[in-house]
Protein backbone atom coordinates (compact mmCIF):
# COMPACT_ATOMS: atom_id res chain seq x y z
CA UNK A 1 0.00 0.00 0.00
CA UNK A 2 1.38 3.43 -1.00
CA UNK A 3 0.55 6.15 1.52
CA UNK A 4 0.23 9.60 -0.07
CA UNK A 5 0.14 13.11 1.41
CA UNK A 6 -1.53 15.82 -0.72
CA UNK A 7 -0.14 19.35 -0.35
CA UNK A 8 -1.98 22.19 -2.14
CA UNK A 9 -3.48 25.45 -0.93
CA UNK A 10 -6.51 25.16 -3.23
CA UNK A 11 -9.19 22.94 -1.59
CA UNK A 12 -10.89 22.18 -4.90
CA UNK A 13 -7.71 20.84 -6.49
CA UNK A 14 -6.79 19.03 -3.26
CA UNK A 15 -10.17 17.32 -3.23
CA UNK A 16 -9.83 16.49 -6.91
CA UNK A 17 -6.51 14.72 -6.28
CA UNK A 18 -8.06 12.91 -3.32
CA UNK A 19 -10.87 11.72 -5.57
CA UNK A 20 -8.38 10.47 -8.14
CA UNK A 21 -6.33 8.62 -5.51
CA UNK A 22 -9.49 7.03 -4.12
CA UNK A 23 -9.85 5.16 -7.42
CA UNK A 24 -6.45 3.49 -6.98
CA UNK A 25 -6.70 0.33 -4.85
CA UNK A 26 -2.99 0.37 -3.95
CA UNK A 27 -3.06 3.96 -2.63
CA UNK A 28 -4.06 5.23 0.81
CA UNK A 29 -4.41 8.97 1.54
CA UNK A 30 -2.16 9.71 4.55
CA UNK A 31 -3.40 13.28 4.89
CA UNK A 32 -3.84 16.69 3.24
CA UNK A 33 -2.12 20.01 3.88
CA UNK A 34 -2.48 23.58 2.60
CA UNK A 35 0.85 25.10 3.70
CA UNK A 36 4.50 24.09 3.89
CA UNK A 37 4.30 24.09 7.68
CA UNK A 38 1.30 21.75 7.69
CA UNK A 39 3.03 19.55 5.13
CA UNK A 40 6.20 19.17 7.19
CA UNK A 41 4.20 18.38 10.32
CA UNK A 42 2.28 15.72 8.40
CA UNK A 43 5.47 14.24 6.94
CA UNK A 44 6.96 13.94 10.44
CA UNK A 45 3.82 12.41 11.92
CA UNK A 46 2.48 10.23 9.10
CA UNK A 47 5.73 9.30 7.25
CA UNK A 48 3.97 9.02 3.85
CA UNK A 49 5.57 7.11 0.98
CA UNK A 50 4.86 9.92 -1.49
CA UNK A 51 4.07 13.63 -1.16
CA UNK A 52 2.17 15.37 -3.99
CA UNK A 53 3.57 18.88 -3.62
CA UNK A 54 2.42 22.20 -5.06
CA UNK A 55 5.09 24.88 -5.63
CA UNK A 56 3.08 28.02 -4.86
CA UNK A 57 2.13 27.76 -1.21
CA UNK A 58 1.36 30.58 1.25
CA UNK A 59 4.41 31.32 3.40
CA UNK A 60 7.30 28.98 2.68
CA UNK A 61 7.33 27.68 -0.91
CA UNK A 62 6.82 24.15 -2.07
CA UNK A 63 10.51 24.04 -3.05
CA UNK A 64 11.57 24.81 0.52
CA UNK A 65 8.99 22.33 1.83
CA UNK A 66 10.44 19.70 -0.51
CA UNK A 67 13.98 20.37 0.72
CA UNK A 68 12.99 20.06 4.36
CA UNK A 69 10.69 17.07 3.81
CA UNK A 70 13.44 15.06 2.09
CA UNK A 71 15.77 15.85 4.99
CA UNK A 72 13.21 14.90 7.65
CA UNK A 73 12.07 11.76 5.83
CA UNK A 74 14.63 10.62 3.23
CA UNK A 75 12.52 7.58 2.33
CA UNK A 76 9.59 9.81 1.32
CA UNK A 77 9.37 10.64 -2.39
CA UNK A 78 8.18 14.10 -3.44
CA UNK A 79 6.28 14.50 -6.71
CA UNK A 80 5.65 18.14 -7.62
CA UNK A 81 2.28 18.85 -9.27
CA UNK A 82 2.16 22.53 -10.18
CA UNK A 83 0.78 25.15 -12.54
CA UNK A 84 4.28 26.67 -12.63
CA UNK A 85 6.18 25.38 -15.63
CA UNK A 86 9.20 27.69 -15.95
CA UNK A 87 12.59 25.99 -16.16
CA UNK A 88 14.03 27.63 -13.03
CA UNK A 89 11.23 26.22 -10.87
CA UNK A 90 11.73 22.75 -12.30
CA UNK A 91 15.48 22.86 -11.65
CA UNK A 92 14.94 24.25 -8.15
CA UNK A 93 12.44 21.54 -7.24
CA UNK A 94 14.64 18.73 -8.53
CA UNK A 95 17.72 20.17 -6.80
CA UNK A 96 15.68 20.34 -3.57
CA UNK A 97 15.11 16.60 -3.80
CA UNK A 98 11.87 16.15 -5.76
CA UNK A 99 11.76 12.91 -7.74
CA UNK A 100 9.31 14.19 -10.30
CA UNK A 101 7.58 17.24 -11.74
CA UNK A 102 4.30 17.23 -13.64
CA UNK A 103 1.93 20.03 -14.51
CA UNK A 104 -1.60 20.41 -13.16
CA UNK A 105 -2.86 20.23 -16.71
CA UNK A 106 -1.66 16.62 -16.96
CA UNK A 107 -4.27 13.91 -17.41
CA UNK A 108 -5.35 11.64 -14.57
CA UNK A 109 -3.48 8.80 -16.28
CA UNK A 110 -0.26 10.84 -16.44
CA UNK A 111 -0.50 11.84 -12.77
CA UNK A 112 -1.25 8.26 -11.75
CA UNK A 113 1.71 6.94 -13.77
CA UNK A 114 4.01 9.58 -12.28
CA UNK A 115 2.88 8.69 -8.76
CA UNK A 116 3.57 5.01 -9.33
CA UNK A 117 6.99 5.75 -10.86
CA UNK A 118 8.27 7.83 -7.95
CA UNK A 119 6.75 5.40 -5.44
CA UNK A 120 8.82 2.66 -7.10
CA UNK A 121 12.01 4.71 -6.77
CA UNK A 122 12.10 6.25 -10.24
CA UNK A 123 12.24 9.85 -11.40
CA UNK A 124 9.72 11.36 -13.80
CA UNK A 125 8.96 14.56 -15.68
CA UNK A 126 5.75 15.49 -17.46
CA UNK A 127 6.09 15.52 -21.24
CA UNK A 128 6.23 19.31 -21.57
CA UNK A 129 8.65 19.67 -18.67
CA UNK A 130 10.94 16.91 -19.92
CA UNK A 131 11.35 18.38 -23.40
CA UNK A 132 12.48 21.76 -22.07
CA UNK A 133 14.64 20.24 -19.35
CA UNK A 134 16.49 18.03 -21.80
CA UNK A 135 16.90 20.96 -24.20
CA UNK A 136 18.78 22.84 -21.51
CA UNK A 137 20.91 19.98 -20.22
CA UNK A 138 23.55 17.63 -21.65
CA UNK A 139 22.25 14.64 -23.55
CA UNK A 140 25.03 12.50 -22.08
CA UNK A 141 25.87 12.13 -18.42
CA UNK A 142 28.00 14.84 -16.90
CA UNK A 143 30.15 13.13 -14.31
CA UNK A 144 33.06 14.13 -12.08
CA UNK A 145 36.48 13.79 -13.66
CA UNK A 146 37.74 10.74 -11.79
CA UNK A 147 40.10 7.92 -12.74
CA UNK A 148 37.30 5.36 -12.32
CA UNK A 149 35.02 7.00 -14.90
CA UNK A 150 31.76 5.28 -15.87
CA UNK A 151 31.98 2.37 -18.27
CA UNK A 152 29.91 2.33 -21.46
CA UNK A 153 27.42 -0.05 -19.84
CA UNK A 154 27.17 2.11 -16.72
CA UNK A 155 26.44 5.14 -18.91
CA UNK A 156 23.66 3.19 -20.63
CA UNK A 157 22.19 2.29 -17.24
CA UNK A 158 22.49 5.90 -16.05
CA UNK A 159 20.77 7.23 -19.19
CA UNK A 160 17.77 4.97 -18.53
CA UNK A 161 17.82 5.74 -14.81
CA UNK A 162 17.73 9.47 -15.62
CA UNK A 163 14.64 8.87 -17.76
CA UNK A 164 12.88 7.43 -14.71
CA UNK A 165 13.20 3.73 -15.56
CA UNK A 166 13.04 1.22 -12.71
CA UNK A 167 15.70 -1.46 -12.27
CA UNK A 168 13.37 -4.04 -13.84
CA UNK A 169 12.71 -1.79 -16.84
CA UNK A 170 16.46 -1.20 -17.26
CA UNK A 171 17.11 -4.95 -17.07
CA UNK A 172 14.52 -5.64 -19.80
CA UNK A 173 15.78 -2.81 -22.01
CA UNK A 174 19.44 -3.85 -21.85
CA UNK A 175 18.92 -7.62 -21.65
CA UNK A 176 20.52 -7.88 -18.22
CA UNK A 177 19.56 -9.68 -15.03
CA UNK A 178 17.98 -7.64 -12.24
CA UNK A 179 20.96 -8.38 -9.98
CA UNK A 180 23.40 -7.11 -12.62
CA UNK A 181 21.45 -3.86 -12.96
CA UNK A 182 21.38 -3.45 -9.18
CA UNK A 183 25.16 -3.88 -9.12
CA UNK A 184 25.60 -1.32 -11.91
CA UNK A 185 23.37 1.20 -10.08
CA UNK A 186 25.35 0.69 -6.87
CA UNK A 187 28.65 1.35 -8.66
CA UNK A 188 27.18 4.39 -10.45
CA UNK A 189 26.06 5.94 -7.15
CA UNK A 190 29.53 5.36 -5.73
CA UNK A 191 31.37 6.83 -8.71
CA UNK A 192 29.10 9.88 -8.94
CA UNK A 193 29.18 10.34 -5.17
CA UNK A 194 25.38 10.39 -5.31
CA UNK A 195 23.31 9.52 -2.24
CA UNK A 196 20.48 7.94 -4.24
CA UNK A 197 18.98 7.37 -7.69
CA UNK A 198 17.47 10.84 -7.75
CA UNK A 199 20.84 12.54 -7.26
CA UNK A 200 22.37 10.29 -9.91
CA UNK A 201 19.58 11.29 -12.34
CA UNK A 202 20.23 14.96 -11.54
CA UNK A 203 23.96 14.56 -12.20
CA UNK A 204 23.16 12.78 -15.45
CA UNK A 205 21.38 15.94 -16.61
CA UNK A 206 24.03 18.31 -15.29
CA UNK A 207 21.97 19.44 -12.27
CA UNK A 208 23.96 19.69 -9.02
CA UNK A 209 22.54 17.69 -6.10
CA UNK A 210 20.98 19.54 -3.16
CA UNK A 211 23.46 20.66 -0.48
CA UNK A 212 23.65 18.64 2.73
Amino acid sequence: MTRVLIVDDHPVFRDGLAGLLATLPEVEIAGMAGTAEEALAAVSQAAPDVVLMDINLPGASGVEATRQATQVAPATAVLVISMVDDDDSVFAAMAAGARGYVLKGASAAEITAALRTVAAGGAVFGAGVASRLLARTPARPSVPARPDDLTTREREVLDLLAEGASNRQIARSLGLSLKTVQNHVSRILDKLQAADRTQAALRARGIPPPPH
